[in-house]
């Protein structure tokens, strides 16, 4: 990972995002300016979700979704799906035994039917043999397309209408919002893009209507534990309203005043290294 200038984070302790969603970008360019095959991004990628995962569990994060693999990424070169594929199952080996012993749920999003069948059996254990964990909920987009994912949950209320079990003037948002397995842990409050670019790329379309927004310049191979208690720090600064009016603005000649510190067992004060 590249060094970093030391920084403190605040980060409140009763204002944590329940849900947070990565966008993780940025493999290709780092191996690439480090002069290695794109492979070499994609294992030094992994490691960074290995470390991300266990940084959003000790956080409190209740749920975390990474974009582990879309719709669309079907289209790169085979020998490239390949080493993406032989990851996913190393990853899904390797931290079998870490998943279930820190109580974490493991589920997938997307058309995994397209996974290879040795992927989608580890898969498919995992997710089973972690259904009842009551900890983190770690979800892996993949083969996922958020345009994809609102298509079928159409489709369902289509089939609904069709066999009579549905009439149109009774649909309601909730019965769409119920038929989208990547918000049923809640719609995002978070959504990270890291990489530098600034763009949604077909991620959780339908959930993130009132997310937050960060995007980091930092390739995701080197995406840190600070940079993502950063990502949430800033997800605490900010006022949501969800379409209502926000809470007045001070006059410009108004005098500052002090604000009373919340407690120290309702924050985290991380010094970055």
């Amino acid at each position: 990972m590249i060094p970093r200038h030391p920084t403190m984070i605040l980060i409140e302790g009763r204002n944590l995002p329940a849900h947070v969603g990565i966008i993780m970008d940025g493999n290709g360019r780092w191996a690439q300016q480090r002069g290695k095959a794109r492979s070499a991004g994609h294992k030094e990628g992994a490691r960074a979700v290995r470390r991300i995962v266990r940084a959003a569990r000790r956080l409190g994060i209740s749920a975390l979704t990474l974009y582990a693999f879309s719709e669309q990424n079907w289209s790169r070169p085979e020998e490239e799906i390949e080493g993406l594929m032989e990851l996913l199952l190393e990853f899904l080996c390797s931290e079998r035994d870490e998943i279930l012993e820190n109580s974490i749920r493991l589920r997938a999003v997307g058309n995994v039917d397209r996974l290879p069948s040795i992927v989608r059996h580890a898969l498919e254990t995992l997710s089973k043999d972690s259904e009842k964990n009551t900890g983190m909920t770690l979800t892996l987009a993949l083969s996922y397309g958020g345009r994809e994912e609102i298509l079928e949950a159409a489709r369902s209320l289509a089939k609904d209408v069709a066999e009579n079990n549905l009439d149109p003037a009774d649909m309601t948002e909730e019965m769409l919002h119920a038929r989208m397995p990547s918000v049923s842990v809640g719609d995002p409050d978070l959504v990270i893009r890291t990489g530098g670019e600034r763009r949604i790329s077909n991620f959780l379309l339908y959930g993130l209507a009132y997310a937050e927004l960060h995007f980091s310049a930092v390739l995701w191979p080197d995406f840190a534990e600070d940079d993502l208690y950063e990502a949430v720090s800033s997800y605490q600064s900010r006022e949501r309203r969800f379409g209502k009016v926000g809470k007045p603005a001070e006059p410009i000649d108004a005098t500052p005043q002090e604000i009373e510190a919340p407690p120290e067992s309702q924050r985290i004060l991380r010094v970055a290294r």
